[in-house]
């Protein structure tokens, strides 16, 4: 009995020593996601704020391709060298790079110089991360007891949901802090103060470097290690070998790919959606996923620990076809709480306030006219229209730049809060046991290598490529708000056919130990 309760206690610093570094990890890697739009501003012309964003939003992505390269060189030194300083390496090279882009001087300054250093910095993200994830769920898998691996390692799946909350958290602390003057505390922000997040992520780094070093080796690797019986060549081993490679392909496009469009749909691209195309306020549109995040984060235990007594397959699928089936009018209903058309104006409460500015050395002038509207149900939307009067009449009169500002009411806003938490319940079910489910397909001398590089194809390439494919799918079908979604339902829909087809729900848990 004693025994069973220092192996328990055991456990718990395991998974507590790994999550806090992958947590870190997550934030690192998705704050620069959280601030799409203000570092569109930033590190790119403005000539184009549409393309400034897809521009942003590609080079997030970038950090997503780059993931499996970084699961095989790190999945390669892990199954060598061993867990515990492989994902211990990766951390070094992710808190780097992301207090790096802290520092790096906007486009303004040393023009086109600055996207590329962010490029750079972002593709170091993605290799660390490539190579932390792998890391981090094998090593609590080898000290968990076979028949409550699903519940453990679903704890390392928290992680990522919880390193966006605190991103989210992080940025509104921030935002909020600068100035007693709310509009001037934004303007900071927006100006200099979103370098903040970054900047402070080197502090949290040092933290986890000191607890993981402290950590010991996973034993099951270290009894490999002891008994000589390591991998010489892990790369070889997981995609030369037909069995192996079967594996592989089957975790990639019959569990993780699917997975991968199901969590950044939930989460980045509901968020994207709700600000880019709903409109929604920024504090309100980043309010409302910590919510949802923060009730919907413990059925990540929930379906992980489900899955030993069940199977892990089948909670996966259902949470994918769920995704499939329902996404279009989840988010339609998003898009219908924000429109105004839908609501009934306050006409009498409607102000206008326009404002000429002399434009130097020149008799143009710049008129900027701001229109709020109120509605019965408690939403504000607030019009900026920016245009140039020309004293030459002449002149060709340029299309003005309109940028709307929605602050919804109290019931549309928990009303979405309610939508996104069931897509992040989604989110859930793939993504609570899918650790161990992967964990359990390969061997103990090739395993970090072999589920991550399945893992990051399937949720770094197929997954982090959703919030670009899908804003970028709204810009092609202008006519349909809802565009977006075809790219993840399509990919789900392949995974689901394929995983149901062929995956077996039924894994001998200590078949490959």
């Amino acid at each position: 009995m004693q025994t069973d309760k220092q192996e328990e206690k055991g456990i718990w610093k395991v998974i507590g020593a790994s999550s806090v570094g992958t947590l870190i990890e997550w934030y690192d890697f998705y704050i620069f996601g959280s601030l799409a739009v203000v570092i569109a501003n930033q590190f790119f012309p403005q000539t184009n704020p549409t393309a400034a964003l897809l521009s942003t939003l590609a080079t997030f992505a970038a950090g997503f391709i780059v993931r499996p390269f970084g699961a095989l060189v790190f999945g390669r030194l892990g199954d060598i060298v061993g867990r515990k300083y492989t994902f211990l390496l990766t951390l070094v090279i992710m808190g780097g790079s992301t207090f790096a882009i802290g520092l790096v001087p906007g486009y303004d300054r040393i023009g086109f110089a600055a996207p590329i250093l962010v490029l750079i910095l972002r593709l170091m993200q993605g290799l660390a991360l490539g190579g932390e994830y792998g890391g981090a769920a094998t090593y609590v898998a080898e000290h968990a007891p076979a028949n409550k691996r699903g519940f453990y390692t679903s704890w390392i799946q928290t992680t990522a949901t919880l390193g966006l909350f605190v991103s989210l958290g992080v940025i509104l602390l921030t935002r909020h802090s600068l100035d007693s003057d709310p509009q001037q505390s934004i303007a900071k922000f927006n100006d200099w103060g979103w370098r903040i997040p970054f900047l402070v992520s080197i502090l949290l780094v040092i933290v986890s470097i000191y607890i993981r070093l402290k950590m010991n080796e996973s034993p099951l690797f270290a009894k490999l290690k002891k008994e000589g019986k390591t991998s010489v060549n892990p790369l070889r081993e997981s995609f030369v070998h037909k069995a192996n490679l079967k594996m592989v392909l089957l975790a990639l496009f019959g569990a993780t790919m699917g997975q991968g469009v199901v969590w950044y749909t939930g989460q980045f691209y509901a968020q994207s959606f709700i600000e880019n195309v709903c409109k929604v306020d920024f504090d309100q549109s980043r309010t409302l996923l910590i919510w949802a995040i923060l009730f919907a984060t413990p059925f990540f235990v929930v379906f992980g620990g489900w899955s030993d007594k069940v199977g892990r397959k089948w909670i996966m699928m259902v949470g994918m076809a769920l995704a499939i089936f329902t996404y279009r009018p989840l988010f339609s209903q998003l898009y219908h709480l924000a429109d105004p058309s839908e609501k009934t104006e306050l006409t009498e409460k409607r102000t206008l306030q326009i404002t000429l500015q002399p434009l130097a050395g020149s008799a143009d002038s710049l008129r900027k006219t701001i229109t709020v509207s109120h509605y019965e149900d408690g939403m504000q939307l607030t019009e900026t229209r920016t245009d140039t009067l020309y004293a030459d009449a002449g002149k060709t009169t340029l299309k003005p730049v309109v940028k709307i500002n929605k602050t919804i009411g109290s019931s549309s806003y928990w009303s979405m809060v309610v939508l996104v938490f069931i897509m992040i319940l989604y989110v859930t079910m793939v993504y609570g046991p899918i650790a161990a489910f992967l964990v359990e397909l390969f061997p103990t001398k090739i395993r970090y290598t072999s589920m991550s590089l399945p893992y990051h194809i399937g949720n770094g390439v197929f997954g982090g490529l959703t919030p670009f494919i899908a804003t970028l799918l709204t810009t092609i079908y202008v006519d349909d708000k809802l565009s977006g979604l075809m790219y993840p339902i399509l990919v789900a829909v392949v995974c689901l056919v394929i995983g149901s087809l062929y995956i077996s729900n039924k894994i001998d848990p200590n078949v490959n130990d």
